[in-house]
């Protein structure tokens, strides 16, 4: 029971959270436009995240089946 108090507390916390929307700071301006793109990205655009950071899951674990090497540091215990 006296684990679930703080536990309870950062839930309290971590829900309490303002939503809105971005912006850049006052005075700021947004990071400039890419030399390959024809238009600045939009800050919805910039908070994408691209495929390659989310690849899709290979199911084969394993691509080639050998035998494994001896290992000269796999010793018995003494």
């Amino acid at each position: 029971m006296k684990r679930s108090i703080p536990l309870v507390g950062l839930l309290l916390l971590t829900a309490c959270g303002n939503e809105q929307t971005l912006h850049p700071p006052a005075g700021g301006a947004l990071p400039p436009k890419p030399a390959t793109s024809p238009v600045a990205p939009t800050p919805t655009e910039l908070l994408k995240r691209p495929a390659a950071v989310r690849p899709t899951r290979s199911d084969e674990l394993l691509t080639k089946s050998q035998p494994r090497a001896d290992d000269p540091f796999d010793l018995p215990p003494k």
